[in-house]
């Protein structure tokens, strides 16, 4: 009945129609009305002004105001002809129902007028406009039935637009989970590439310098070897550790704590075993760090310490100064290699990278300042101030 309304609507007018035609040839027997007259005996022209009236009903929902104003002239041709119209009076406020129902205020408050006119030229016509209760009923009626479809209405549109808002709510919601997938993939990305660029460059380092002294002291190649081997374990551990969260099915023991500033005295003693002379101070009294910032600062270091094993030469040296003040956190890396003059030797393997992008990127996300340029005196440097907010 949903799915096809005409049928219901139909099915309405034709019963309708059938009780209207009954009750009038009922109602037909010589009886006196109140006006004048009697009530004149159904025959085939009162039947076909039943018809007319009843019979709209079946396409109510589509032209309800004009289907309104077509059944309220034959009404008032029964009236006129001191017919008795059954139930056609229904007709009209059915019709009132479904104009105020499925309309705008503005036409419903237009079909209500014209019902109203309607009933009060039929009462003229008749000569019978009958007594104040029952005149007072039937305005009672029809305002109720006006109403009822108003409220219908409102009620109807309050469930579209929770319908439509619950809709907009849930592509926002998707909206904001592709975004913050997209998030998610870029901090992966950053976080594998900063892994693997450090630990590749310095195993590439590591397999030089055991290249090149494989035959004449065989003692620190295979020193040189064996920090490659441990290196590369330390590269599988963080990767495990960073893309373990992406997986479903994994163990709870893949998943480890992410580096932090507490681990850089190991960063440096890697570096210092690759073959960069690098130093760590830390100054002021250290405090608990937010987890973002302690892996943005360790992540900073590690990226420039990377870049100057890479580019700065082999006597060049690298300091790391890490110092801790009220309110903020400074973090200085410096080398003195070639890295300054702007001259860097790069191979077809040292294409630029994502690095110093991705330390950007850290450092703004928590408000801080980077500084990334030559120092004075020769040589690179990497400075960044994080605040440390409440």
């Amino acid at each position: 009945m949903r799915t096809h309304p005409v049928v219901g609507d139909s099915a309405l007018a034709l019963v309708l129609t059938g009780l209207s035609i009954t009750t009038a040839v009922l109602a037909g027997t010589g009886t006196p009305s109140a006006g004048h007259g009697p009530i004149r005996a159904a025959d085939a022209l009162s039947l076909a002004l039943i018809t007319l009236t009843c019979l709209p009903l079946a396409l109510r929902r589509r032209w309800p105001f004009v289907l309104l104003w077509l059944a309220e002239l034959p009404q008032i041709a029964l009236a006129a002809l001191n017919y008795d119209g059954g139930l056609t009076g229904l007709v009209s406020l059915i019709l009132l129902y479904t104009v105020a129902a499925y309309r705008g205020l503005a036409l419903s408050l237009v079909a209500a007028a014209v019902a109203s006119f309607a009933y009060v030229t039929s009462l003229i016509l008749a000569h019978d406009p009958g007594g104040w209760p029952q005149q007072t009923v039937v305005a009672v009626v029809a305002l109720a039935v006006w109403v009822v479809g108003r409220s219908v209405r409102l009620r109807r549109a309050y469930l579209a637009e929770l319908v439509d808002r619950a809709e907009r709510l849930e592509r926002a919601r998707e909206s904001d989970t592709r975004a913050a997938r997209a998030e998610e993939r870029s901090r992966i990305a950053r976080e594998l590439h900063d892994v693997v660029a450090h630990h590749v460059s310095v195993m590439t380092v590591q397999a030089a310098a055991a290249r090149k002294v494989l035959d004449t002291r065989p003692e620190a190649a295979k020193d040189a070897l064996m920090a490659i081997e441990e290196m590369g374990r330390t590269a599988m551990r963080e990767m495990r550790g960073i893309v373990g969260v992406l997986r479903t099915d994994g163990e709870s023991g893949e998943l480890a704590p992410q580096p932090g500033m507490g681990d850089l005295p190991v960063l440096v003693d890697q570096m210092r075993e690759a073959g960069l002379r690098a130093q760590l101070w830390i100054e002021g009294e250290r405090q608990v760090l937010p987890p973002g910032i302690d892996l943005a600062a360790y992540r900073l270091v590690q990226e420039a310490l990377t870049n100057s094993l890479r580019h700065a030469g082999p006597a060049a040296r690298a300091w790391v100064t890490v110092r801790h003040d009220p309110g903020e956190l400074l973090v200085q890396v410096e080398d003195d290699g070639r890295g300054g003059n702007g001259r860097l030797a790069r191979g077809p393997e040292d294409r630029p990278g994502h690095g110093l992008v991705g330390i950007r990127e850290r450092v703004a996300l928590y408000g801080g300042i980077l500084r990334i340029g030559p120092r004075q005196g020769g040589g690179f440097e990497v400075r960044a101030r994080f605040p440390l907010k409440d």
